[in-house]
């Protein structure tokens, strides 16, 4: 699933292509994502000039001159730009066609991914209750502590509530948790303050550094530029159950916590 950095990505690689061009036409070749896309999205898109590319969490804001597209990569989709007259393949659903001769693609197998309209899109109701970015400073450990006193749960699905903060997906919550060296089953309430300051300064590190390396290339994600992410050899614990771990030489362990596959060393993360 295309977590923060992968997102963030998609969103630079791009803007450059859609900022000041004018939208041609919309060709939606099925509606049928996580929600339906909006029958009149190429009526109400068509003719606008496109101001800029946002990121709200996962989400991407494409904001016209009037309204704004939100985006949702869902797990297995992908925006890039496309010559407007490139061969449509398998799962490219929709095309954003350009006065420049591209047209910006939405590709995705699962259909589990949105493109929505929206007037006033950061009171959209899958937007209005997230949590601080993560690279701002409203996002700090004294919030992760405060927000943890009298929680039971473990820490791990603690940091990857989006009421508490943004994208910190699966991928980077368990790499920030192995870098603060904090076992993912320790309960949530539990952690000290001195914890959660050396937790939220890994999870700014780790995720702005993967955003500097283009994301991590999982399976089906490739950048908005066509180039795919370079984070993934440089991880430490996810998808490495079984195999050595990079600090110590334990082997790696994998549990599940909130129905998601957690790895981690049992000697480093206490």
């Amino acid at each position: 699933m295309p977590e923060l950095p992968e997102v963030e990505t998609t969103r630079r690689g791009i803007e450059p292509f859609l900022q000041g061009q004018r939208v041609s036409r919309v060709i939606v070749r099925e509606r049928r994502l996580r929600w339906p896309i909006p029958d009149d999205l190429d009526v109400r898109l068509s003719g606008q000039r496109i101001e800029c590319v946002e990121r709200r969490a996962k989400y991407l804001l494409i904001k016209a001159e009037v309204g704004t597209l939100i985006s949702h990569l869902g797990m297995s989709g992908s925006l890039r730009l496309v010559p407007a007259d490139a061969p449509v393949g398998k799962h490219e659903h929709v095309d954003i066609v350009l006065e420049s001769g591209l047209a910006l693609r939405y590709t995705d197998p699962r259909r589990f991914g949105a493109l929505l309209w929206s007037d006033d899109p950061l009171n959209h109701p899958l937007l209005r209750k997230l949590g601080p970015e993560p690279l701002t400073d409203l996002f700090a450990g004294e919030r992760l502590y405060q927000l943890s006193r009298g929680k039971s749960m473990a820490v791990k699905p603690f940091i990857m509530d989006n009421a508490v903060v943004v994208g910190v997906g699966n991928i980077y919550a368990s790499e920030s948790l192995f870098a603060a060296g904090i076992d993912p089953r320790r309960e949530a309430g539990t952690l000290s303050r001195a914890r959660y300051i050396k937790l939220a300064d890994e999870i700014k590190r780790i995720l702005a550094h993967a955003i500097e390396r283009g994301g991590t290339t999982l399976r089906d994600f490739v950048g908005g530029d066509g180039q795919p992410g370079y984070f993934q050899q440089e991880l430490f614990v996810y998808g490495r159950s079984g195999e050595f771990c990079k600090v110590c030489g334990s082997t790696l362990r994998e549990i599940k916590l909130g129905q998601r596959a957690s790895v981690y060393c049992p000697k480093c993360q206490r």
